[in-house]
Order: structure tokens, then C-alpha cells, then sequence
């Protein structure tokens, strides 16, 4: 369930997507270039990559669907305890919405480097919030259980920022250096050219 929502949402956003990217990429490099500022590959293809991470979560947050319900629920749980516990509406629901937002948690903290968890919970509130009003008013519903999960997801980010930062502080030398990271993000590149590829349909695996 949750691939098809992903080849639905590259599908129906991919031509913005690249022309997104290619602007992006050229503006940062001349910026780079006339400010003489060394370039780390991999920090900026992480910062690319959260950024278009984040364009397509608000598009498939702000997609109204053609069985969308509008509406609004402010009482806490009554939505997630809709759903059977363990059905595939009620993972593609609760940990949707959670899984959604470990990532903007994770890339909003390593962006502020906070030393709380309160800037991360501030701002995934606050735009969780603004999300569920913007939807309110495109047809879709409010649901205070979508913005709990969401600052659940957000808070998880967080914490995964806090670990990963632990851990890298504690390995080899040689792991730390940037070359490491820059051949990881070549690979991660390939990867995600060949399913992007495959979904669009210019190849077939």
C-alpha cells in the first residue's frame, strides 16, 4: 500500500519534480561557486534530497482525493481506534502518518542541530496544524489525531537525529571522512535514478 502511494505520488509529480531539482541544483551551484565556499557532495545532496522530500510529502498532504470526506474531528484517539488494531487501514493510518513525519523530524533536526526535543515538537505541531486547515479547506477533514501522530513521527525524528549523531562521534576515523559518505550517496543516487525510472515506466525490472 504504501509503494503504490509512492509511484502515485512520483507519477503525478515527476515533470515538476525534475525541473524542481535541475533549478535547485544549478542556483546552488553558482552560488557555491561565486562565493569560492568548498563543496561537500554529500551534504548537498542531502540537503536536495530533504528538500524534495518535503515538497512531495505537502503534495500528497494537500491531494484531494476523489473519496475524501470533509470535516473535522478535535477528540483525541477517536479516529486511530477506528480502525481495527492491526488492519492494513489502521497501519496505513497510525503509522502512515508517523512514518511520514520521522523523516521531516530527522531532516528539520539535523538542519537546527537542536539540543531539546522542543524546537522538532514546536515545528511539526505548528505545521501539522497548518496541514490539517489547508485540508479543511480543499475538501478534506481535520482530524486532531493526524496532527498527534504526525508530532509522534516528528518527535521519533528527532530522537533518530540524536542517535545517529551518537553514533557517528564513536566511529573509526575512517568512517567519519567525507569520501565515505560521498560513495554512499553515489549508490543511493543510482538506486533511486533506476526505481524512478521504473515507475515512470522508461525501464522495466
Amino acid at each position: 500500500m504504501f509503494l503504490n502511494t509512492i509511484k502515485a505520488i512520483l507519477n503525478d509529480n515527476w515533470p515538476i519534480l525534475v525541473i524542481f531539482v535541475i533549478t535547485l541544483v544549478l542556483v546552488r551551484f553558482f552560488y557555491l561557486r561565486n562565493r569560492h565556499e568548498k563543496v561537500s557532495f554529500y551534504k548537498e545532496f542531502l540537503m536536495i534530497l530533504s528538500i524534495c522530500y518535503i515538497f512531495l510529502l505537502f503534495q500528497l498532504l494537500t491531494k484531494v482525493e476523489m473519496n475524501s470526506n470533509s470535516g473535522y474531528n478535535i477528540i483525541p484517539f477517536e479516529e486511530i481506534f477506528r480502525y481495527e488494531v492491526g488492519s492494513r487501514l489502521f497501519i496505513y493510518n497510525v503509522f502512515g502518518n508517523i512514518m511520514a513525519f520521522v523523516l521531516f523530524g530527522l531532516i528539520i533536526s539535523c538542519y537546527i542541530k537542536p539540543k531539546t526535543v522542543f524546537p522538532p515538537f514546536v515545528i511539526s505541531l505548528l505545521v501539522s496544524i497548518t496541514v490539517e486547515f489547508v485540508q479543511l479547506n480543499i475538501g478534506r477533514s481535520f482530524d486532531v489525531d493526524d496532527v498527534i501522530l504526525n508530532v509522534v513521527g516528528g518527535i521519533i525524528g528527532f530522537l533518530l537525529y540524536i542517535g545517529f549523531s551518537a553514533i557517528r562521534k564513536h566511529l573509526p576515523k575512517v568512517f567519519q571522512k567525507d569520501g565515505i559518505y560521498n560513495f554512499l550517496c553515489v549508490i543511493i543516487i543510482i538506486i533511486m535514478a533506476l526505481y524512478i525510472l521504473n515507475v515512470i515506466g522508461v525501464l522495466k525490472f
